[in-house]
């Protein structure tokens, strides 16, 4: 039996070599110096180049041994978030971190948009979870999801994406991932964001692709529909291309959710390369949306953002082509000095509040960012010219495509207007990936009552 005296003895031996295992971690959190909620995407960076990014609340766990107890400068990165330079053009705070201390640093947002938070891809609250915090949330295993499409299906959202990364390897799924979740409401919407999303998954529990279209490359779907059938029977229908090399399409068609087997199938061939025709222009791609032109007269339009085509609004007419009308898309916005806006990618739609056609959309070849310039325009009809754009969200070098409303999300008498894109390096010069939130969804929200948006109006 060993003495109460050689178990104290132990008990120090081991106690002394207890920093040498591991120490506890300075919790660090970032906030908006405005609403006081957390802010994601976050990237605190030491002196000696070691990276944190905060999670969907908002929080790193510090735990560099070296620099715990003393005075450590923090450089501060963010799209839209910072705080002010100093005299040497840094923008940092210095911070005293200790192992189970907590030390809350505001930033000023400089964007019209307010981050929400990051909606896919792994570990969420990955930094929180080291302190106990959101064990709640339970993970996909998708680690990258690009460009969304989403509509109303049998009382949920019925949610699409392209190509997605997941742990066990790159571009893992290549004909389009999906899942299905609640509309969500109210404090769901606000951070920390937790939009649980059910993933539709292979017998073996792995998310799995949902449009397997037969023929080579991946399956991309744009354009997504939510329309009744003659029967008065709820379908979905999209836009489909199969891809092969970078960005090339061979085949683009019409497909149809299958509800019984969990899938899309091919509906209809709408163009194949093979044939040595041009690519159709007025076709249903795009972003999707409802237009009421008139009592009894309700059209679908299609664009990217700005309406290509249209069809009324039924099942049937969307999938007859010979019923589809080409439209002339507005070729470019103005902001306040005039100066033109090429759009790139974004979507359209009607905004009660507002009482007018909203846009969000990418800019092509803008600054600072080529592809990461985010706008906002309004329109008193969506085939008319729309009024001055505003610029409401800026990134450094990043991407931010394929820009999704939510005007569904919007509740009754609200100004507020939800957006959501893809944020990756593609398409930037030599950007370093930020750690999860590369090649993944964000989403944000504007407030329309704010004075900025009164230069918007048509």
């Amino acid at each position: 039996m060993i003495s109460p005296q050689a178990l104290l003895i132990l008990w120090l031996v081991l106690a002394s070599f207890m920093p040498l295992i591991g120490q506890e971690a300075c919790r660090i959190q970032v906030i908006d110096k405005q609403t006081k909620w957390p802010v994601p995407l976050v990237i605190l960076r030491t002196t000696g180049q070691v990276v944190y990014v905060t999670d969907n609340a908002g929080v790193v766990a510090f735990d560099q041994p070296e620099l715990m107890g003393q005075e450590v400068w923090l450089d501060i990165h963010s799209p839209g978030y910072g705080v002010p330079a100093d005299g040497f053009g840094n923008r940092g705070v210095r911070v005293t971190p200790k192992p189970g201390a907590t030390i809350i640093i505001p930033v000023e947002r400089w964007s019209l948009a307010k981050r929400i938070g990051r909606l896919t891809g792994g570990g969420l609250f990955a930094e929180s979870q080291r302190f106990g915090d959101h064990h709640d949330w339970q993970e996909t295993d998708i680690i990258g999801s690009d460009s969304v499409q989403c509509v109303p299906f049998a009382g949920e959202l019925f949610w699409l994406w392209g190509d997605s990364n997941v742990s066990g390897y790159p571009l893992g799924i290549f004909t389009s991932s999906g899942a299905r979740s609640a509309i969500p409401k109210g404090e769901s919407l606000v951070p920390p964001l937790k939009l649980p999303l059910t993933y539709f998954r292979d017998t073996k529990g792995k998310p799995r692709g949902i449009a397997p279209l037969s023929g080579k490359g991946p399956t991309w779907i744009f354009g997504l529909i939510s329309l009744q059938d003659d029967s008065g029977k709820e379908r979905i229908g999209g836009y489909y291309s199969k891809i092969e090399g970078m960005l090339d399409a061979y085949e683009t068609g019409l497909t149809v959710w299958n509800n019984e087997q969990q899938q899309f199938e091919r509906q209809r061939v709408v163009w194949e390369r093979s044939a040595g025709k041009p690519t159709p222009k007025t076709v249903p791609d795009g972003q999707a949306s409802l237009w009421h032109e008139a009592p009894g007269k309700i059209w679908m339009l299609f664009g990217n953002p700005f309406p290509i085509m249209r069809c009324e609004a039924t099942f049937a007419a969307w999938s007859d082509p010979a019923r589809w009308e080409a439209l002339t898309p507005q070729s470019h916005a103005v902001d306040a000095t005039g100066a033109k806006i090429i759009p790139h990618t974004g979507a359209i739609g009607w905004h009660p509040w507002r009482k007018r056609w909203v846009t969000v959309f990418m800019q092509r070849d803008g600054k600072p960012s080529s592809l990461g310039e985010v706008w906002y325009a309004e329109s008193d009809l969506p085939t008319v010219p729309w009024g001055t754009a505003v610029k409401i969200l800026s990134h450094d070098n990043y991407t931010f495509y394929n820009p999704r409303l939510h005007l569904e999300w919007t509740a009754a008498g609200s100004p507020q207007l939800y957006f959501e894109g893809t944020y990756t390096t593609l398409f930037t010069n030599k950007q370093t990936p930020t750690p999860r939130y590369d090649y993944n969804q964000m989403l944000y929200r504007i407030d329309l009552d704010d004075p900025a948006f009164a230069a918007a109006k048509p």
